[in-house]
């Protein structure tokens, strides 16, 4: 069975970095592609940054480029999300997800198999 892990949110000030990270257990972490979304209160899910299995490809949402970078260490079976110069319009809950996919680049969360429990991030101005 498999179980993806988030930590690392937190509530921190305008301009301010965070680093979340994923642990995935029960599956075939370094063939999988793995991605992050985010929700805020009262809207749709959205993605934010996605790595192929290899970690040589990733994408990203346009809001988040330059700013946010993703990355994966395939020993440790965990992908990361650091986060930096945090804006209030980044305050959601992030998820991590993965999919057997693990050559594509994917924005679509129908893509992906299996997904984390979440970490609040809140970002104040």
């Amino acid at each position: 069975q498999v179980q993806l892990v988030e930590s690392g949110g937190g509530s921190v000030q305008a301009g301010d970095s965070l680093r979340l990270s994923c642990v995935a257990s029960g599956s075939t972490f370094s063939s999988d592609a793995m991605a992050w979304f985010r929700q805020a209160p009262g809207k749709e899910r959205e993605f934010v940054a996605t790595i192929t299995s290899t970690g040589l490809t990733t994408y990203y949402k346009d809001s988040v480029k330059g700013r946010f970078t993703i990355s994966r260490d395939n020993a440790k079976n965990t992908v990361f999300l650091q986060m930096d110069n945090l804006k209030p319009e980044d305050t959601a809950v992030y998820y991590c997800a993965s999919s057997r996919l693990g050559s594509n680049v994917m924005a679509v969360p129908t893509l992906y198999d299996h997904w984390g429990q979440g970490t609040q991030v809140t970002v104040s101005s």
